[in-house]
């Protein structure tokens, strides 16, 4: 046993060297991504021991501890490349037992910043909380089962998730991790708000039930031996033991299992025939016959199955919904937040070619006139409205509701209806006017060297469909200081549908001949990545 850790334990710093010696460049970015790190735990480790005394500081460090152990569960699942040694297939071949594989892993899980960063935490956590003798000797346990807790967390998840993270979808959760810290941030920017305004006191309720849940509940048995409650800090101690026992028991299962079962690759696949029933009576069965239909479940089939595509839509909604509520719920926001959405999910039509990469050849090769481009735009738009009208009204009448302001939800209807409208031509325009090409791999949204075409059409586009608006803009402007005109107010919700409805068949008839003229360009240009 004691061979196999530290054969296990040399080999994740082998690897680690090793990837360090490929480039100056990643030698570089480890090196300040770990000083900026120890850096911030640092400044964290100063900041808890100054809350040492504060009436409210085990409430804090009890919740602290306990995102941090969601923390450690979820980034398995975010960046599974991140740790080499999180892939326990790669030993499926050696004659190893499990239990002394699990202990020899854990002890390697150790090894690196993200194990250091949360020793300092948990220091930090404790030193706020202990006092006494008592408290300080539940302390130096605490450490070692809240840390402990941490990594069998991280490994049993990535170990019972390991098929689901090496596959396709284990990689659009890795696309989609920008948008958890996205979200996430919003949510702590939120919260941070709520606590200026109203103090630590109100984190006792949640604290009091965090201190019985693993690894914060090593934190809360030593602000229970402080308060010399000395059975519930034992009763504490002994849930986060046993947590730590059960999570080793799971990992240990789920990694016998990982490596004496079959996998996918070694199952027979569904037939064709079963694949073919599938898609008949799938997504293709509601949609209209002919090319429309066809194009629309293109589309709605790259939102779903291609990483980049699925990434964008998601960051647009979640965003698109995040700005008007949290704005709301602050007090602080207005009706007209709600455009937002429609702002966010109207992006979605700009460089409509660019997410068919070079496969747009095969579209090309159908387009042979204005007329057959212009099917080929209002089918696209069409899916996007699938999505983007129902959702943008959602987020309206929710904000509206969060506000109490009914009078004037057909205005911001209306607002988001033609803004909507507005963005989908201009970005229809875009799209053959300013294409360009998005990258397969990486995390790059843009191809080397088209920075500027994105910016433009993007941007520019936004700016075009905000002047596209101004006649919807001045209506409600002019209801709103004329006499009598708040009566009248309901009216800008029929007009601006229209007038939304309208711009985007302008704008699709002017995008369409311009797309016929130019598909040699375009295909050239979404093409490059």
């Amino acid at each position: 046993m004691t061979g196999l850790t530290s054969t296990v334990v040399r080999l994740k710093l082998a690897l680690l060297r090793n990837g360090l010696r490929q480039s100056g460049g990643r030698r570089a970015a480890y090196v300040a991504s770990a000083a900026v790190t120890v850096l911030f735990a640092v400044l964290q480790l100063i900041g808890l021991i100054a809350l040492r005394g504060h009436e409210h500081a085990a409430s804090l460090v009890v919740l602290l501890v306990a995102v941090l152990g969601l923390g450690w569960a979820v980034m398995p699942l975010f960046f599974p490349s991140g740790d080499e040694t999180l892939d326990p297939t790669r030993l499926v071949m050696l004659p190893l037992r499990p239990r002394p594989l699990v202990r020899a892993l854990l002890a390697a899980s150790l090894v690196g910043i993200g194990p250091l960063f949360t020793v300092l935490m948990l220091v930090g956590s404790v030193i706020a909380v202990a006092h006494g003798g008592f408290a300080y000797a539940v302390s130096v346990l605490a450490v070692v089962l809240g840390l402990s807790v941490c990594v069998a967390f991280a490994r049993a998840v990535a170990t019972a998730n390991i098929r689901l993270l090496t596959s396709r979808r284990g990689r659009d959760l890795a696309v989609l991790s920008g948008l958890v810290v996205a979200i996430g941030t919003q949510i702590v920017n939120f919260g941070a708000q709520r606590l200026g305004s109203a103090g630590l006191g109100q984190l006792d309720p949640a604290a009091d039930v965090l201190a019985w849940v693993p690894p914060a509940s090593a934190i809360g048995a030593v602000a229970a031996a402080s308060e010399g409650a000395y059975a519930v800090a034992v009763g504490r101690l002994v849930v986060s033991a046993v947590a730590l026992a059960l999570l080793v028991a799971l990992w240990a299962r789920a990694l016998t299992r990982l490596m004496t079962a079959p996998d996918g690759s070694t199952l027979q696949a569904a037939g064709p025939a079963a694949r073919d029933r599938r898609t008949s009576a799938g997504l293709g069965g509601l949609l209209p016959a002919g090319r429309t239909g066809a194009v629309m479940e293109r589309g709605l089939r790259y939102v779903w199955r291609d990483p980049k595509t699925k990434a964008a839509w998601v960051t647009s909604l979640a965003i698109g919904l995040i700005v008007p509520v949290f704005n709301a719920l602050q007090g602080t926001g207005s009706i007209y937040f709600a455009c937002f959405a429609a702002g966010m999910l109207g992006i979605q039509m700009y460089n409509q070619f660019g997410q068919d990469t070079s496969a747009f050849w095969m579209v090309a090769l159908t387009i042979s006139s204005p007329r057959e481009a212009y099917v080929e735009l209002r089918a696209r738009a069409l899916a996007l409205l699938l999505i983007t009208l129902p959702y943008a009204t959602l987020v309206t009448v929710l904000t509206t509701a969060l506000l109490g302001d009914w009078a004037r939800l057909p205005e911001a209807l209306g607002l988001s209806f033609a803004l909507l409208g507005a963005m989908l031509a201009t970005g229809a325009w875009a799209s053959a006017r300013f294409p360009y090409s998005i990258p397969q791999e990486g995390y790059k949204n843009v191809a080397p060297g088209q920075a500027g075409l994105a910016w433009i059409s993007i941007f520019g586009g936004m700016v075009a469909a905000a002047l596209l608006c101004a006649p919807v803009i001045a209506l409600v402007i002019w209801l709103h200081v004329s006499a009598g005109g708040e009566t009248w107010s309901w009216t800008t919700l029929p007009l601006g549908a229209a007038y939304g409805a309208a711009v985007t068949v302008l704008g699709l008839r002017l995008a369409a001949p311009r797309t016929a003229d130019r598909l040699p360009e375009i295909l050239t240009a979404v093409s490059k990545g």
